[in-house]
């Protein structure tokens, strides 16, 4: 009976954001305990599981799990060594098995290790052997590296942004797997790296630009020969050397056919580059639009500080700039503050407290916020994902009433693409006037198909769509848009196992 083993080792980091990650940042699990934890969820797993599950002829592996709370800053090395050196011990214990499925990322950075995927890749193949076949599922902001590449016999990646298909990916990854283990496919794979970084709303695969690339990769996938097609356009802000945009598709021995398909994509994709950037009003423009605003919510979104893309989480900036100019609306906004969550708790519910809100984490780019508030509300920070039915964690919670406005102030960074955190903590957003959104893009019935209108503010962060702002200093240059006059010759190149 064939042995599939599956692992997983997920995080997306923001290089600059000035505070590590950690080992504590991480959950891990291994064994049984790892696949009970994915069924019924919305993630690359539970899909895999699905499809391996309806095979009686394969026994499943268990070997580890190891999936950061939400994404941060770069994983600091002592910490990456010890979460690579767990990975690799399971698998080494898990002896010999006939086929690997991986769930990653493809955004994770750390201080000793700019590429952790390929090399936990890399180093799974010096265990396994050069035959044994190993599918990976990554996110489309993923780092695609020639690592990667080389030490994989398949790639799948997202198809939808907002995200919304985890399952679906893992089904797909999981049905790749199988169709390599049971000698119907040969992949080839080819790739072509475009110098580009994107971010903006023409990326939302339902309605923009990006979308029509994605329809035709999913056509390449499903029709004669297709095996795997997408599009990476990274993480734009984890600078790594081989930070870029990528265009993928792996057909079934036909070389010349996914050559020629990669570079459509590619073309595609560099032709509408410029519209794959997302306008942004400054921050005293997005203040007096709000103020003007007469009925119904306005969105307030802060993608500079959008923890689900590492950011800190702790800026104030939007929440600041209203206060001072005396806004009369009722503000919903959340905030990372562990310090303020301790003078909550030791105050408790109903109390009023003098401290400080934001700017104690990313002490470069905000300042702390004072401000007198009640204590409404103290929690443990755990709360049921809407996304993905999964708990997700801020650590202890509280929120605060600074005047009308309302503050959910978290230990730590917890993801923020949708409306989670809020309901969690008793906060309804369609009864605000206003609300901070830190992500760059939530889907739709979340937030936008309600609001009276939605304003991307350019404010500060380490995780900016103003992507010049940030400064990078590692990524392959020229690159769009951080240098002007960029040229592309597009080039694929060829992977076979």
């Amino acid at each position: 009976m064939p042995k599939v083993l599956i692992a997983e080792c997920k995080q997306e980091i923001s290089s600059f954001n000035p505070v590590p990650s950690l080992l504590t940042d991480f959950e891990t699990l291994w064994g049984s305990a790892f696949l009970d934890y994915h069924r019924g969820l919305n993630s690359e797993v539970a899909g895999a599981l699905a499809i391996f599950e309806k095979r009686s002829d394969i026994e499943l592996i268990p070997a580890y799990s190891a999936r950061s709370i939400t994404s941060g800053g770069t994983l600091a090395g002592e910490d990456f060594t010890h979460l690579a050196d767990e990975f690799l011990a399971l698998i080494k214990a898990a002896g010999p098995v006939d086929a690997i499925y991986f769930s990653m990322h493809g955004a994770m950075a750390a201080e000793n290790e700019s590429d952790p995927e390929g090399y936990l890749l890399a180093e799974t193949r010096k265990i396994v052997g050069e035959q044994i076949p190993i599918v990976v599922s990554l996110d489309l902001h993923g780092i695609l590296t020639h690592r990667m590449l080389t030490h994989t016999n398949g790639v799948v990646v997202y198809h939808t942004y907002p995200h919304i298909d985890f399952s679906s990916t893992g089904e797909r990854a999981a049905r790749l797997l199988l169709r390599i283990l049971d000698g119907e496919a040969q992949p080839v794979t080819a790739v072509v790296p475009i110098p580009a970084l994107v971010r903006g709303s023409e990326l939302i695969t339902e309605t923009g630009l990006f979308g029509q690339m994605i329809r035709h990769a999913q056509s390449l996938e499903n029709g004669p020969g297709g095996l795997s097609a997408g599009m990476f356009i990274g993480n734009p802000f984890t600078d790594v050397p081989e930070l870029r945009s990528n265009s993928l598709v792996m057909l079934d021995s036909d070389a010349a056919r996914a050559e020629q398909e990669a570079l459509k994509l590619a073309e595609d994709f560099w032709a509408v580059r410029q519209h794959l950037h997302q306008p942004l009003i400054s921050l005293d423009e997005a203040v007096e639009r709000t103020i003007a605003n007469t009925s119904g919510t306005v969105i307030l979104t802060d993608a500079a500080d959008a923890t689900s893309s590492g950011a800190s989480g702790d800026s104030n900036a939007i929440l600041a700039a209203l206060i001072q100019r005396g806004y009369t609306g009722r503000v919903l906004t959340p905030i990372v503050d562990p310090d303020a969550v301790v003078d909550a708790m030791a105050a408790g519910v109903g109390a009023t407290i003098h401290t400080t809100l934001g700017g104690r984490l990313d002490r470069k780019r905000f300042e702390k916020l004072p401000v007198t508030a009640q204590v409404r509300m103290l929690s443990d920070g755990d709360f049921v994902s809407e996304s993905n039915g999964a708990i997700w964690r801020g650590g202890p919670t509280a929120v605060l009433q600074i005047g009308q406005h309302i503050a959910v102030v978290t230990s730590r960074p917890v993801s923020l693409y949708d409306r989670s955190l809020f309901y969690g903590h008793g906060q309804d957003p369609t009864r605000f006037d206003a609300v901070v959104v830190k992500s760059p893009h939530c889907q739709p019935h979340f937030f936008n198909t309600w609001a009276s209108q939605t304003l991307h503010v350019d404010a500060p962060g380490s995780t900016s769509a103003n992507l010049p702002y940030l400064g990078h200093t590692v990524c392959a240059r020229p690159i769009f848009p951080l240098d002007e006059d960029v040229s592309f010759t597009p080039q694929a190149k060829i992977y076979r196992r």
